[in-house]
């Protein structure tokens, strides 16, 4: 698997961020629903990355600069075909090193708290995410868990 900076807009990657904003959709309020849309990935406190193998796209995330020291995982997703093999995990790795890389002392990230997102929840913890209160601009929402890193 190679990770590396990548373009939101690309034709390929299109389809995978499109299905990832329909199922936070269909499975969040609306009011809860915090994954960006492609323009908004493609701006300049963001670094979107893409996971690929033999030019297969495998998944995506990014990570955005909330402040010098502080950082937030954005839109991981690995496409429905290539899930269980691990692509969501080598990429969270590659983003904490990335956070790690830029000095940040925290890296954070909010994910829904329905059935839906268990699996993702179960993740960041494996990996020492433990829950923290909101942040950045969130708010208290019953719908949103939210997790941080301490680097």
């Amino acid at each position: 698997m190679h990770i590396a900076l990548d373009d939101p807009t690309s034709p390929d990657v299109l389809p995978l961020l499109e299905e990832h904003l329909r199922d936070m959709w269909a499975t969040s309020p609306p009011e809860s629903v915090h994954a960006l849309d492609p323009q908004t990935l493609s701006g300049p406190a963001i670094s979107f990355f893409t996971v690929r193998e033999g030019g297969t796209l495998l998944g995506c995330g990014a990570l955005k600069e909330l402040s010098p020291n502080h950082g937030e995982l954005k839109s991981m997703r690995t496409s429905t075909e290539h899930r269980g093999r691990g692509v969501a995990t080598t990429l969270l790795e590659h983003l904490v090193a990335e956070a790690r890389a830029r000095g940040y002392a925290t890296v954070s990230l909010e994910t829904g708290v329905e059935d839906y997102f268990e699996p993702a929840r179960r993740l960041y913890e494996r990996h020492g995410f433990t829950p923290v209160a909101p942040f950045a601009d969130y708010t208290d929402d019953p719908n949103s868990a939210y997790y941080s890193l301490n680097l």
